[in-house]
């Protein structure tokens, strides 16, 4: 079985997503092909794929591979249109609007299918980095047939070895399993998962979803698996008729965000997030199931933030850590000995963060003492120790700060039993997915800007990343990673419940001074009116 993995390398820092900001008319956009049916009722198809692309923000061009004759209550034809047709059609694309992603769904028949695979070589054999999304669209909600015998072969032969990312529901992956032959095609989600991700090499994401079947805990459950995660993600199911279109919407958020250049896993929670917010959002048209309806605020609620979790066990929220007793975190002082835990307490600052990463230090325990007594006797002093979570539990700390990396070897229940606060860096979407499914007193988003201080893969985020999640998430936000007295007026006025800071006072000329001037650096910022900031270039998406 997969489980969660730490993210060795992601495309794309985690990003905001703000249109607000992208009207202008000289902004230049992803542009995503998709590659699919025509829904006369326009619930699903190219109609739905085509309101997922805009909610995202990304250019949609359309290749119509299929027309059907439906409406909400029945498919009543299909027919797919010619190869050469098709072929027309991307050959016209791809001479003024070359795409970054492309989406899939019906395809209508193996030579269309086969017409597809031709473009993706082609594409890419002229140094695009194309990701392709196939949306295994095999069959319609209301019974109707989209693919013979010969056309699932196809996918499984042909169109699957080129994807980047297949999104089946549990019905669809088991139809191409069988006609893969690769085990037992009535085996669980994540055994399933596995025989597809090998029907490609190197290995093929896979999100087989799940919002289909009715689960006891209530949640709609998604199986992923990615290059740089693999675990369930889960949300409340929306209790709702009208879901015509929610995989058309998944798979094209998904790609929409990949052409955007977010890695595959950041990718498949804003599908997530997306296709929730469209369920909430769906109308009755007809007599039948009514279309989900995408929009653009979809990733601004964190009702929509799905927990990623390893197995079904944990899909439903966890209980929530104890509350910060000071949730205004303000100066964050990471250091390295109770030494330095004793100066910054001593220069006023109230939240404090003691990292030894030498677990072989022989004066691990004694410092992490000493640091806690300090704190305790320090009126209002926060102390979170960074990853001896078992040392820091036996020695009655207050808090205890982990990394991804670290996340999966915590007992997180002792620590919930113990009343320990808990805090937990994050890097991109799918990680705040991850820590958002711990419910921790507080999380840590990075890195703001380039650090000195930790080799990281991540693209800095910047502050409008920041604030962002500052305004989405319901807990407290630090903001980590090249904070300093330059710009912690400009972090703290984006909202942050703190700023962590290490070589701004540790590499410091005067260590007492650095404490006070970032001090009040941050009380400025959180006096300023964010409005009144300076104007900065949109969020990288």
């Amino acid at each position: 079985m997969n489980s969660i993995a730490t993210n060795i390398h992601s495309t794309r820092a985690s990003a905001p997503f703000d249109l607000k900001a992208s009207g202008g008319t000289d902004t230049a956009r992803a542009v995503v092909w998709s590659i699919a049916g025509s829904d006369s009722g326009g619930g699903a198809g190219l109609q739905a794929d085509l309101r997922a692309l805009a909610a995202f923000g990304v250019h949609g061009c359309t290749a119509v591979a299929a027309i059907t004759a439906q409406n909400s209550v029945a498919v009543t034809r299909v027919e797919p249109v010619s190869a050469e047709l098709l072929d027309a059609q991307l050959a016209a694309l791809a001479q003024d609007l070359p795409p970054q992603s492309i989406k899939t769904g019906l395809l209508g028949s193996v030579e269309n299918l086969r017409v597809v695979c031709r473009w993706v070589d082609r594409l890419r054999a002229q140094g695009l980095t194309v990701a392709l999304v196939v949306d295994p669209v095999l069959g319609s909600t209301t019974g109707a047939g989209f693919a013979d015998e010969a056309l699932v072969q196809a996918y499984v032969t042909e169109l699957l070895p080129r994807a980047t990312l297949v999104t089946p529901n549990r019905g669809e992956a088991q139809r191409l399993l069988a006609a893969a032959r690769r085990g037992d095609p009535d085996g669980d989600v994540e055994a399933m998962a596995d025989a597809l991700s090998a029907l490609a090499n190197p290995a093929l994401a896979v999100a087989i979803t799940g919002g289909d079947v009715s689960q006891p805990d209530g949640m709609a459950s998604d199986w992923l698996i990615s290059p740089q995660a693999s675990g369930w993600l889960s949300l409340p199911r929306v209790d709702t008729a009208h879901q015509h279109g929610t995989g058309c919407t998944f798979a094209s958020t998904a790609a929409a965000a990949l052409a955007s250049g977010y890695c595959v896993a950041d990718a498949v929670v804003l599908a997530k997030m997306a296709t929730t917010h469209a369920l909430r959002h769906g109308y009755a048209a007809g007599a039948g199931a009514g279309p989900v309806s995408a929009q653009s605020d979809f990733a601004q609620h964190a009702i929509n933030l799905p927990a990623f979790t390893p197995s079904t066990a944990g899909r439903a929220p966890a209980p929530a850590f104890p509350a910060l007793r000071d949730p205004a975190l303000g100066v964050y002082a990471v250091v390295d000995s109770a030494a330095w835990v004793r100066r910054v307490l001593d220069a006023g600052i109230r939240t404090v963060q003691l990292r030894i990463k030498d677990a072989q230090d022989p004066t691990l325990e004694a410092q992490v003492r000493e640091a806690i007594a300090m704190a305790n006797v320090t009126p209002g002093a926060q102390l979170f120790i960074n990853d001896h979570w078992q040392l820091a539990l036996r020695l009655g700390a207050y808090g205890v700060h982990v990394g991804q990396e670290d996340l999966d070897q915590v007992d997180l229940h002792a620590l919930r039993q113990a009343g320990v606060r808990l805090g937990i860096s994050t890097h991109s979407y799918w990680e705040v997915a991850r820590a958002w499914a711990q419910r921790p007193s507080y999380i840590a988003c990075g890195p703001i800007f380039a650090t000195q201080s930790k080799d990281m893969p991540w693209i800095p985020q910047g502050l409008d990343n920041l604030r962002y999640w500052a305004d989405v998430l319901p807990v407290p936000v630090v903001g980590i990673a090249g904070i300093d007295t330059r710009n912690m007026a400009e972090v703290a006025a984006q909202g942050v419940a703190g700023a962590a800071v290490i070589t701004a006072i540790t590499r410091a000329d005067d260590p007492d001074a650095a404490c006070h001037q970032l001090m009040a650096e941050f009380a400025q910022g959180r006096g300023m009116a964010r409005d009144a900031l300076p104007v900065r270039a949109r969020p990288t998406l």
